[in-house]
């Protein structure tokens, strides 16, 4: 589920490794200080930056950080945390790997160091962000920096100039009425903007959340694959048909920084995407600020449809030094490093979406004001167990909670991209990724 947050800005960002040493000196061997992996999206780059007249200054702990795109970045933590060799103390995880490498013993469980740091308010965590990193046995293994869902974003004032009224909880066939019907309304612009880039984080993010609410799943609680089901074909044959007769321009190359560039320039009257894109839209500098509203994410057989997201800080098992690790994650997930950053950047740059504390910030709540509600029942109305209409065999609502989804959902995703470009139907599309799922299932169902 690539988004600003989430490997959607990557690319525009340039490979940074770099170190923040404070009080109590620099390097990794260091015994007062601790080694950071994380990604480098703009919310960890201004914790970068913050650490060491912060935290360091307060702790005495200097933090070596190593800051990395999504991509490299993934690999380097699954590198290390598998081999448990203990280079890095903390990295950035999501709630897709917090599981397996919970499952797979490579995180220590924080519940021991949250329940002694009464400052800390793990209650305060979003329901659905906190089981999202909780494992197998009930142990919390990370904890949030910042979480997002996904929700609707149109032109209020397109609408409003064509007399439509956009209902809080619209389902797809709504919205698909009205992309039809403001698809020109101004001059260049279509009526939607919808994910076409291949990537099991990038296209298959948003589908897999209409095949949810149309009834689809990619396998049954028994692990037999439903890929080319009725049901997955209907969602997917609805959403490749609406971007092709509605959607932007060279939608199958478009990702999250696609769309977000298109709904800024208003060449698009709405869009399906992360929760975080609101922030972008309504900055200062933004264009269509004052232009917008939000919307639940559509559905259809379902009660709500969004996804879940959030990028988590966990310890790594082998880390000799869990202890200061804690104190760095308790200090970067807490109240006052999101009152730090209010004050110092702007309460627009909170890292949000994380704790319920955050949406009763009066200079949040004035900062977020056309979006912040509608943001935080999104992610409240999350379901990661039960996205459906069906059991599942694994958590996630815009991912399978297993490792082979990675590539699984790439290989998919970049078939039905192809039926986007019109070079491929949808049917031919999931009747070959039936195949790759039915593998995949199969590994399970011999267990």
């Amino acid at each position: 589920m690539k988004s600003l947050r989430h490997g959607g800005i990557a690319a525009a960002v340039l490979l940074a490794t770099t170190a923040c040493a404070g009080a109590g000196g620099g390097g990794g061997g260091a015994e007062n200080s601790i080694n950071v992996l994380m990604v480098n999206n703009p919310q960890m780059q201004d914790l970068q930056k913050l650490t060491a007249d912060n935290f360091t200054k307060e702790t005495g702990i200097a933090v070596n950080f190593t800051v990395l795109p999504e991509n490299d970045v993934r690999d380097k933590i699954s590198q290390d945390f598998s081999s448990q060799a203990g280079q890095y103390d903390v990295a950035t995880i999501s709630n897709y790997e917090t599981p397996i490498y919970a499952r797979n013993g490579w995180l220590t469980p924080l519940d021991d160091y949250f329940a002694k740091d009464t400052a800390f308010d793990q209650d305060d965590i979003l329901e659905p962000i906190r089981q999202s990193l909780t494992g197998e046995d009930g142990k919390v293994y990370a904890e949030p920096f910042y979480g997002e869902s996904s929700f609707l974003m149109y032109r209020k004032d397109v609408l409003d100039a064509k007399g439509i009224t956009m209902p809080d909880r619209p389902t797809w066939q709504q919205v698909a009425d009205i992309a039809a019907q403001v698809d020109g309304a101004q001059p260049g612009m279509k009526g939607i903007c919808l994910r076409g880039q291949p990537g099991w984080g990038q296209l298959m993010a948003p589908l897999t959340t209409v095949v949810n609410t149309f009834g689809g799943t990619w396998f049954t609680e028994d692990w037999q694959a439903r890929v080319n089901a009725p049901e997955f074909k209907e969602a997917t044959k609805f959403y490749v048909d609406l971007v092709r007769a509605h959607g932007e321009a060279g939608a199958p190359q478009a990702g999250f920084a696609e769309c977000l560039n298109n709904m800024t320039q208003g060449k698009v009257a709405m869009w399906y995407d992360a929760t975080v894109a609101a922030g972008l839209l309504e900055a200062d500098d933004s264009p269509v600020k004052g232009k917008l509203g939000f919307a639940q994410a559509p559905v259809v057989k379902t009660e709500s449809s969004a996804w879940l997201y959030t990028w988590a800080f966990g310890i790594q098992k082998a880390s000799k030094k869990a202890d200061n690790a804690w104190k760095f994650i308790s200090w970067a997930s807490g109240k006052g490093y999101e009152e730090l950053v209010g004050k110092t950047l702007g309460w627009s740059k909170l890292p949000d979406g994380k704790r319920s504390s955050t949406y009763q910030r009066p200079e949040y709540v004035q900062a977020g004001s056309s979006f912040a509600k509608q943001a935080e029942a999104a992610i409240a109305g999350a379901k990661p167990t039960d996205p459906g209409v069906q059991p599942r065999p694994a958590a996630g609502i815009q991912f399978v909670g297993i490792p082979e989804f990675t590539d699984l959902g790439t290989q998919v995703s970049q078939k039905i991209s192809a039926a986007i470009a019109g070079a491929s139907t949808v049917d031919a599309a999931l009747d070959e990724s039936q195949e790759l799922a039915d593998t995949v299932a199969k590994k399970y169902r011999d267990k």
